[in-house]
Formats: C-alpha cells, structure tokens, sequence
C-alpha cells in the first residue's frame, strides 16, 4: 500500500478496536497510577468503538481527510477517561494535517503524526513523562525523516514499543509495580493496527500491565474523589486556557481537547464535582455530564527500601537542576508565580511512597504544598511538608536527610536544619522605598537578613562589598558555614570575591556557593 485512503482508515479503525478488545482485560488490570484510569482498557475500547461506529455511519468518507475527520469527531465525543480523550486528540491531529489530502503518503502522514503529538500535548494541562504522551513524542522524533508509508508506518510502531519499555523509568509508581503504562500500551497496540492495515502483518500482543498486588480487599472501598467528563460547547477559543487554569486548582488529570468544530470533551479528577461542572458553565454549553467515583488504588508491594520519598518545590530552574542530581524530584516554578493544584498534586502523587516529604522553598511555594497535602486526591499518602523560607533551607535539610532513620526521626531532623539555618539575601531595589536602616532608591543594592532590612548600599555600589557586609551581620552570632545561591543578575565573578574576601577574614568559616538560578535576587545566602 502506497497511501491511506477512506477505506484504509475504515479498516484500520476496525483493527484498532478488535486489537483494544483482546488487550482490554490486561490494561484493566493496572490501577497503581494516581493519574490514569483503573478501567483504561475499557476507556480506550469505548473511545476508538464510538469513532469507527461514527465513520461506519458517516455517508460522507470520499477521502482520508474526511474519513480521519469523521473519525476525530467521533472520538472526542465518545471519550471516555484520559487515555480516551487523548487518544481523541491522536485522531484530530492526524485530520488536521490530512485536511487538504485526498490519501496520506509517507511524508505526509509523517507530518501528520507529529501535528498528533502537539494537538495531543496541548489538550493536556500537565503533560506527564511514562505515559501516552512519552509514546507519541517518540514516534513524532522517529518519523522526521520518513520514507514511504510502509517505512513510516513500521518506524512509528517500533517507536512506540519501544517507548512504551521506558515508561517504567520515567514514573516512579509504574517501576515499583513492575508495569508498563496501561494507556501507552493501548497506544501502542493502536500504531501496531496501523501497521498491521499497511503491511499485511500481524503484531504479537506482548506487555503486561497488570500491577502485582497484595491480594483483594475484604470490602468495596469508597471512593476518594471523582472523574467529572462533560462536552463543552460555545465555548471561545480565548477562554479554552482559562478553564484549563480553573480545572487545575480543582485537581489533577485535567485535559480540554477540542473537535476542531468548536465542541470540546473535558475531563478532569477532582473532589468538588460542582465546582467542575459550574467551570464549564463559565465556558461555554456543558452536555453530556459524567460523574465517575475514584477508589483508593490496591496497594501495591512494598519496595524493598524504605516507603518514602523526599520532593522539593522551588523557585530558579538551575537550582531545581542541582536538586534532581541528589535525587530528588523537584517541580521547579517561574519566579513570582505560585504552583497549581495539579501541578502539585504531580509532584506528589507520581512518587511510589506512602510517606512523602515536600521541601517548599518560600511562604508562597509552602501555601501551595500545604494547600496540596490535605487535598482529596492525595488519597491514603502520609504527607508532611517542611516550610522553608528560603531555598538555602531547604539545601540545609537535604543535608541531614537520611533513608536509615525513621520517618518521622528523618522529618525532624531536616525541620531543625531548615529552621537552624540562618537566611540572607541581596537584591536591587526596583522602585523607592523607606527601611529600617533608610531610604533605598531604585537600583540600589539591598541587604536582608532573615527577612529585615540590614543594609542599603546605592547604585553602582560594589556587590561583593555588599553581599560581604550582609555575611558578617549574619556571622556575627556563629557559624560554621556559608552556602551561596548566584541569581541571574549576580556578576561574573562575584562569588569568588566574596570567597576571597571571606577567607581573608573568617578562614575557620567554610564557603560553597551553587547556581540557583534565581531571577529576583542577585544571591541568597545562608549560614549553619
């Protein structure tokens, strides 16, 4: 086969739910990723099942761009779950690009595939690494140079197999239960269909994703929160991102994906149902309105190391880098801005642990982790977070963390560092303002130490002098050592002044200093 036409897709749309259909009691069979659905099987099979009915019916499927719109339709409006309303995506993207194609050759489909993972990735607030969309980008990388349809269609396949073997690697819960991602797998059995309809091949089925448990609960267990699907119509392109925003301080698995005719499916987990629906209101028509409950995932089997886990929340990418090189999972946020709900509810929830500790890196960044850790959506999970009024702090308290000790021993430990640890900064003054020690001017270097207002120095002044004067303050009491944090405006060269400088008059104080990355503050500074 050269190129796909109406009835290629036809017959590949039949494969896809027949393949869907003998995968669906295995993919049911995971439950231990917060995010996805326990039931992705069935979510994938009703999904794919309601478009290729929709395709059957549809009287007009003279070409493939027609047929792959008739069958994007169809899906967004059959979706159910993440993984279905993805998959949705999936579909429109490929009628996006074969909109002005009477068949899809290599190169084009090629195209298309890539338009595919863009429309899918944009549907979804917070794209997560070891699931569906880890697949299509893999399979958007493996076709930039493609060849012939049956060249295309076969590197897109073993892409996506491929892929789907990572997932373990890139989700934490997916490892520790020993499991590929269920809707991945789905994916995968979808370009698998593809490639079968193209090449006359037939894909052995392989793969499990069935979680090892610790054996069935003695009762139904209820529900913890809820999925909440609607279709939203009337609803302007402009507010599309707004509602995203609004679904996400409700919870977590949020997707807003459109049918490329005005209509969108929303999809969101959540524990204030109305809430979710009154979001909906605001956009536009909602219909179609369903409500499913969320269990509590069987419990999976213990790791064999201790069942928790250390994550940080902080402010400054280079820092967040520095912080995933000791291992931890870091959710790095724009300076000034504040995390959404799902935002950390991701953080939390994607950790294979039953206790977890949240290191937030300022007063804004702990509101928004305390907000999280009483969350419905977090379920059963011990969590603890561990204010930090500064990243300093919370480098303090990853320096005493110890896997050996017990949980609670190990949280104590790293809240007495973190408090211990005395905190400084030097920043420029944007506009006027009257201090303690002052007038500061615009442009003038300012010196804080926990909180107060120290120094003022004015504009042109010498940073090192200044960051120099705000170290002594703050070792002026003791300390032993001193830990910098280079922001984006810091100077070349500076803190090796300041080391210099310090090591002049203090030579019995230690000094390390690290990129953080930081856009409003030339350097944080603390002292232990």
């Amino acid at each position: 086969m050269r190129a796909l036409d109406e009835h290629a897709i036809t017959a590949w749309a039949a494969a896809c739910v027949h393949s869907l259909e003998v995968l669906c009691p295995a993919i049911n069979g995971i439950n231990v990723y917060p995010v996805a659905d326990s039931d992705t099987g069935s979510n994938l099979l009703h999904t794919m099942s309601g478009a290729h009915a929709r395709l059957i019916a549809e009287p007009a499927t003279d070409s493939a761009a027609t047929a792959l719109s008739v069958l994007a339709r169809g899906a967004v409006l059959a979706a159910r779950g993440n993984s279905g309303v993805i998959l949705s995506q999936v579909l429109r993207g490929l009628a996006e690009t074969a909109a002005a194609a009477s068949e899809l050759d290599g190169p084009t489909l090629a195209k298309a595939l890539a338009n595919a993972h863009r429309t899918a990735t944009d549907a979804v607030a917070r794209p997560v690494q070891g699931t569906m969309l880890s697949v299509l980008q893999a399979v958007a990388q493996a076709v930039t140079q493609p060849g012939d349809l049956a060249d295309v269609v076969a590197i897109a396949a073993k892409a996506a197999s491929e892929a789907l073997e990572q997932t373990p690697h890139q989700l934490p819960v997916l490892a520790a239960a020993g499991v590929v991602d269920a809707g991945a797998r789905g994916l995968v059995a979808v370009f698998d269909a593809l490639a079968g309809v193209v090449t006359g091949t037939e894909t052995q089925i392989a793969h499990s994703c069935e979680a090892h448990t610790r054996g069935e609960p003695d009762a139904e267990p209820a529900p913890y929160a809820w999925e909440v699907m609607y279709l939203l119509d009337g609803v302007a392109d402009a507010d599309v991102p707004v509602l995203r925003r609004a679904l996400s301080e409700l919870g977590d698995s949020v997707t807003v994906a459109g049918d490329g005719s005005g209509g969108h499916a929303v999809h969101v987990h959540c524990a204030d149902i109305g809430a979710a629906i009154e979001a909906g209101l605001r956009a536009g028509t909602p219909s179609n309105i369903r409500v499913e409950p969320l269990i509590t995932p069987t419990p999976i089997e213990p790791p064999s190391g201790p069942d928790r886990a250390v994550v940080a929340v902080v402010h400054g990418e280079e820092l967040a880098a520095l912080l995933r090189e000791e291992g931890v999972a870091v959710l790095a946020v724009p300076d000034h801005a504040t995390p959404s709900v799902e935002e950390m509810l991701g953080l939390i929830t994607e950790r294979a642990a039953g206790h977890i500790t949240v290191l937030a890196g300022g007063a804004s960044l702990t509101r928004a982790a305390d907000d999280a850790a009483g969350h419905p959506m977090i379920g059963d999970r011990d969590v603890v977070v561990i204010p930090c009024a500064s990243p300093v702090q919370v480098l303090s308290a990853l320096a005493v963390h110890d896997v050996q000790r017990r949980a609670n021993d190990d949280v104590v430990a790293m809240a007495e560092a973190a408090a211990a640890t005395r905190r400084g900064e030097l920043v420029v003054a944007a506009e006027e303002s009257i201090t303690w020690v002052g007038r500061a001017h615009a442009g003038d270097l300012i010196g804080f130490v926990d909180g107060e207002v120290v120094l003022v120095e004015p504009a042109g002044a010498e940073p090192a002098e200044a960051a120099l004067g705000v170290l002594n303050r703050m070792l002026a009491v003791g300390g032993e050592l001193v830990t910098v944090l280079t922001g984006t405006e810091a100077p070349p060269g500076l803190t090796d002044e300041l080391r210099e400088r310090l090591r002049a008059q203090r030579p019995e104080v230690e000094f390390v200093d690290y990129p953080g990355g930081q856009a409003d503050a030339v350097l944080l500074i603390g002292v232990e």
